[in-house]
């Protein structure tokens, strides 16, 4: 990889670009003037070189992009890349696939809109909303329609808050958000959420043993036996291997066949609408932090491989996705997130085109008004969403430990332990808060406890000048203290 982020020890979020030694820097990263420049106009993307591939050792930057052919076999590359995650979503929640992946195209065309093409991305489902939705059904992934609903509300409050952030983030900038979620108190919400999951992968699990262990093998070993696309889509294919064992061993219901059989090859969706009820509520505010740490992750990630300057454009992109979200919300789909499965698209073939995105929103689009293929989807059953299940809820959970690790969080720092440690135990536990009609579970309980500790110990050791101090050896076992 030609760039790097560099983050501070301290938990900022300060992002550096820092080049291979014997290369010179991209021109985009050495002006700031770049950000006016009419290059990354959406629509009026330049060509490449020849329009084959990229010249050696340089990138195809956003605001550019191959010939056209090239260009839609990079956005088929992108479809591919979303199909496994944005899918599951639905199929653990119980929405309708084509709505997700109807609102996952069009949110994904209306972020190139909103941010001019300068950010190339694919918005696909969040797993942050598997909790707050499957929290809302008395039987997780089977909803009834007063359920859907209530969890299409949740969605689009996430969505116009997260729109909001990014319309201030616009104006005043990121800084107030590294100030109020710090790498620590970002990585404890992303691990709580899932964690806090962990229990639904096993209810899954336990409806098909078998059928779960093969799909939880078939990914292991497909990530760790093949390079390239195929070792990046491991999910994907691990899911396929599953699949199939289940059509052999007969596990697909018969209430599912009917549906498939009865679906048009072509046509709109079924679109749903929501409900709102503040019991509910509580449950997607967390969600909207870890949007809002996704989003800029993404920006920052693309900046530093293509050497442009993004910070301009972060509050557009939370914007986007906020937009996005509550557009799905209002007809039935997920919420939305920037991919990094498709950050790893674009590092292996080093096209960072927003052409290749469009192409991609288009094709996803065409396929959501095919009812037989989500159907078709929608015939997945519990036993190989479990074995997906126990990855991907892992991952997200170890996500959270990669946050406090390239952030350099300092644990022997009483109030960094402190915060994980209390906020992790609420949120595994799913401890409750009922207040009137609302209801505070695990995540969102959680979220509060990692903000208001870090605050609170961190503003009352600066008053008592005990911020330095570091944790006592109990706390921190194994650490040099105990040396000797």
């Amino acid at each position: 990889m030609a760039f790097a982020i560099q983050n501070t020890a301290n938990g900022s979020n300060t992002t550096a670009l820092r080049f291979p030694v014997g290369r010179r820097p991209s021109p985009l990263a050495l002006n700031p003037s770049h950000e006016r420049s009419s290059m990354a106009t959406l629509f009026n993307w330049t060509v490449k070189g020849d329009g084959k591939v990229p010249p050696p050792g340089e990138v195809v930057a956003p605001g550019e992009r191959l010939s056209w052919g090239r260009t839609i076999g990079i956005g088929a590359q992108h479809i591919v890349a979303m199909f496994g995650a944005t899918f599951l979503v639905p199929l653990i929640t119980g929405f309708d696939p084509s709505l997700t992946l109807f609102f996952s195209a069009v949110g994904t065309l209306l972020f190139l809109v909103i941010t001019a093409g300068r950010v190339p991305s694919y918005l696909g489902s969040s797993f942050a909303f598997i909790a707050p939705l499957t929290a809302v059904q008395v039987v997780p992934g089977q909803p009834t329609p007063e359920e859907i609903a209530l969890g299409l509300g949740g969605v689009v409050v996430a969505g116009v808050t997260l729109a909001v952030v990014g319309a201030i983030a616009h104006y005043a900038g990121t800084r107030w958000i590294d100030v109020v979620m710090p790498p620590i108190v970002t990585g404890t919400i992303v691990a709580l959420i899932g964690l806090n999951l962990a229990p639904a992968a096993w209810n899954n699990v336990q409806k098909a043993p078998v059928t779960a262990i093969i799909t939880l093998v078939s990914i292991i070993l497909i990530t760790v036996l093949f390079k390239g696309i195929i070792g990046r889509l491991s999910i994907l294919f691990g899911v396929l291997i599953g699949w199939a064992v289940a059509i052999f061993r007969g596990e697909i219901t018969q209430d599912a066949k009917d549906r498939l059989d009865a679906a048009a090859w072509f046509g709109l969706p079924d679109f749903q609408t929501p409900t709102f009820s503040a019991s509910v509520i509580g449950l997607f505010v967390p969600v909207v932090l870890v949007l809002i740490a996704e989003n800029i992750g993404h920006v920052k990630s693309v900046a530093a491989m293509t050497g442009e300057n993004l910070d301009p454009v972060t509050g557009r992109a939370l914007l986007a996705d906020g937009v996005a979200t509550t557009l799905a919300g209002l007809g039935g789909g997920s919420g939305t997130t920037t991919y990094a499965e498709n950050i790893g698209v674009m590092a292996a073939t080093r096209v960072y085109s927003t052409a290749a995105y469009m192409v991609a929103g288009i094709v996803g689009l065409c396929l959501s008004m095919m009812p037989k293929f989500g159907a078709a989807i929608a015939t997945i059953p519990d036993g190989v969403l479990g074995g997906a299940a126990t990855v991907l809820y892992g991952l997200i959970g170890v996500l959270g430990a990669r946050i406090w690790v390239q952030n350099k969080v300092d644990f022997s720092n009483p109030i960094n332990l402190y915060t994980a440690a209390i906020a992790l135990i609420v949120g595994i536990a799913n401890y409750t808060w009922v207040v009137g009609e609302m209801r505070f579970e695990g995540i969102a309980l959680g979220t509060a406890a990692a903000l208001l500790v870090y605050h609170v110990m961190n503003a009352l050791s600066k008053w008592r000048g005990t911020n330095r101090e570091p944790a006592s050896p109990a706390s921190v076992p194994g650490g040099t203290e105990l040396d000797g």
